[in-house]
C-alpha cells in the first residue's frame, strides 16, 4: 500500500512507539529486514531518554539499539538503511541537543556502522538528528559535520518554520547529499 503512494522510506523504531507501544528491539529488527526486503529504505531511530543521559548511558543506550536494530544483517542491507539519533529527552520539549551534542553521538554511530559493515559503508549511511529541530537551531546543527540532515517533527507542521529549515539545510549543503 505505502508502495503504491510513492513512499521510498519508512521510519522504525522512533522513540514513540517504543514507549508507548512497547515495540522492543527484536520486533524492530524485524521490520527492519522486511522493509528491506520490500525495496524500501528503513530510518532506524535510536535515542536515550533523559534518565539515561544523566547517568551517562548514552552511548551504551545507543549502541544497544542499534546494534539489536541491524542485527543479522550484511554490509549492503546495512548500506540500505538511514539512522535518526533522536534523544528522546528533547523530542517536543523545544530543547535540542547542542551540535556538539549531536555530532558526538552521530559519530560515535558512525564508528559502530564501521565495525557493523565497513568504513566505505559507515561514510555512506545517513545519519540524522532529531529532537526539537526549528528553524532556529536548523543551521548550526546541520552544520556538523557528523549530521547528514534532520528528522523534523513538530516543526514540520508549521509552514513558515519547516521553509526555514529546508532553506537553512539548502544553505549548509545539505540538500547536495541527496
Amino acid at each position: 500500500m505505502l508502495a503504491e503512494l510513492g513512499c521510498r522510506w519508512t521510519l522504525l523504531g522512533h522513540s514513540e512507539r517504543r514507549k508507548e507501544i512497547g515495540e522492543s528491539d527484536e520486533l524492530i529488527n524485524l521490520k527492519v529486514r522486511a522493509v528491506l526486503s520490500r525495496g524500501f529504505t528503513p530510518v532506524l531511530c535510536v535515542g536515550e531518554a533523559a534518565d539515561g543521559r544523566r547517568q551517562g548511558l548514552t552511548f551504551t543506550t545507543v549502541e544497544g539499539q542499534l546494534r539489536a536494530g541491524l542485527a543479522g544483517l550484511v554490509g549492503d542491507q546495512i548500506a540500505k538503511t538511514a539512522l535518526a539519533y533522536e534523544p528522546v529527552w528533547a523530542i517536543g520539549t523545544g530543547v535540542n541537543a547542542s551540535p556538539a551534542q549531536a555530532a558526538e553521538v552521530q559519530g560515535y554511530l558512525r564508528g559502530l556502522l564501521s565495525e557493523l559493515a565497513s568504513k566505505e559503508i559507515a561514510q555512506t549511511v545517513r545519519i540524522l538528528y532529531g529532537g526539537s529541530v526549528k528553524a532556529e537551531n536548523a543551521d548550526a546543527l546541520l552544520a556538523e559535520p557528523e549530521v547528514d540532515g534532520a528528522l523534523v517533527g513538530g516543526a514540520s507542521l508549521n509552514a513558515p518554520g519547516f521553509i526555514g529549515i529546508v532553506r537553512k539545510a539548502a544553505r549548509v549543503g545539505i540538500a547536495a547529499k541527496e
